[in-house]
């Protein structure tokens, strides 16, 4: 990824001394495995750990593989200019490259979780501090983008939340289900290798043993761990959707900070856009562009193919790295949200009283009135409403029809506001268990 939609602590993960490091490992660790079962002296195994503290020269590792065509070759050929060849003559033993490939890869992908993990963490820690702030703040809930019935700004946040922490289930679902490494040799029968090899460097970098391998590890466990990564991404969209609509001149219930000395543009100094949420919009799709060439990574020919490694290659690191620094941005987005409480109501009142028809209607009923008759009485009042910014309770209690069934007391109470937050307590204890 460039470095503008970078942090330094998931791109680490990513680069090649990283990857060459956790490479030596899981050959030092089947070294240390392959003593204990006598099948390699051990002193060649100690031997290896001579280059615990090694940098691995990253060009010199190039330079050897522009000659050899195989990455793995090369960084091996390279361990021996430290090790030395005749100490290093057993190591990689019954092992085949896509053994350290794809155990490293597993490996990265599981550190780019728990980094993923953390973030989610934050975010739900800032969208329920929003929550509880504006839990009785009301604003209207819109569907279709029209105004439909009063909700809080505390529920939308609450209901960011639940999404998020279901995300969070899922990433952690997703580390567990990737956390499998393979040292099983050519075709995955363990014929030149011990089985026992692959649990003790599984053991060593927090992994468990694939069950059954053929070359590779299964692709299946990759393209469910990129679907959930596209899926939060898609939620990340969500909630930035919401704030733009928000934002809206229009709209103006909520905006991102506006921090001093920022512009808003070249050409019109009067404007503040929501750069970071639509940043967000475009970062979620390309997170979620990793999905489908992960999908298209688990059919492989036979025992094993290279189709999937040129895509690993690029989505691994823009996918984490990506969405790494998504949820970053949304936190701290949401952190400095503004809120506009005054605009919410304001933008409720633009039809007076219109928003309560539902409860006007739902009262005819039950006074005896038909619905079909109820519906015709509210639905004409409100059209009034709608072509003539009228007030919509004095219409109802000009209408003959209206004022027959209900009283104008009970007509007055349907426009209470606090009847459309009553259990708002009861959906916050079912999101936050408070």
């Amino acid at each position: 990824m460039i470095p503008r939609y970078s942090r330094p602590e998931m791109v680490s993960i990513w680069e090649p001394a990283t990857k060459f490091r956790i490479w030596y490992e899981i050959e030092a660790h089947a070294c240390d495995a392959m003593a204990d079962l006598g099948v390699i002296p051990r002193e060649n195994a100690d031997a290896v750990w001579k280059a615990k503290d090694v940098e691995f020269d990253v060009a010199r590792i190039d330079e050897i593989e522009a000659v050899t065509k195989h990455d793995v070759i090369a960084f091996l050929t390279h361990l021996a200019e430290h090790v030395g060849s005749e100490e290093a003559r057993f190591v990689h033993q019954g092992m085949t490259s896509s053994d350290v490939l794809d155990t490293c890869f597993n490996v990265q992908l599981v550190r780019a979780s728990d980094i993923l993990i953390k973030d989610l963490e934050g975010l739900l820690a800032a969208l329920k501090r929003r929550a509880y702030e504006h839990k009785d703040t009301v604003r209207i809930g819109r569907s279709h983008g029209i105004h439909a019935e009063p909700t809080t700004m505390g529920l939308t946040f609450a209901r960011f939340y639940a999404e998020m922490d279901r995300n969070l289930s899922r990433m952690r679902d997703a580390r567990a289900e990737i956390a499998t490494g393979a040292i099983s040799g050519a075709v995955g029968t363990f014929a030149n290798i011990d089985p026992a090899v692959e649990e003790h460097v599984c053991d060593k970098l927090g992994l468990v043993p694939e069950p059954i391998s053929t070359q590779v590890i299964p692709r299946d466990r990759h393209a469910a761990f990129f679907a959930t990564l596209g899926v939060i991404a898609s939620s990340i969209e969500n909630v930035a959707i919401e704030i733009r609509h928000m934002q809206r001149t229009e709209v103006l219930e909520g905006a991102e900070f506006f921090s001093m000395g920022q512009k808003g543009s070249s050409a019109m100094p009067h404007k503040k856009n929501p750069v970071l949420t639509e940043n967000l919009t475009g970062l979620a799709r390309m997170v979620r562009a990793a999905v489908i060439p992960a999908m298209e990574n688990v059919a492989l020919w036979h025992e094993r193919d290279i189709s999937h490694s040129s895509v690993e290659r690029m989505i691994g690191p823009d996918a984490t790295i990506t969405l790494d620094f998504a949820l970053a941005r949304l936190t701290g987005v949401i952190d400095k949200m503004l809120i506009f409480p005054d605009n919410m109501l304001e933008n409720m009142n633009k039809f007076p009283g219109l928003v309560m028809s539902q409860r006007v209607l739902l009262a005819l009923t039950q006074a005896g009135v038909s619905r079909e008759d109820a519906y015709t009485f509210v639905q004409r009042n409100a059209l009034k409403v709608w072509e003539h910014r009228t007030d919509f309770k004095q219409e109802l209690l000009n209408d003959p029809d209206v004022v027959k069934a209900l009283s104008a007391e009970e007509i007055e109470e349907k426009f209470d506001l606090g009847y459309h937050t009553k259990h708002v307590d009861t959906i916050f204890a079912r999101v936050f268990g408070e």
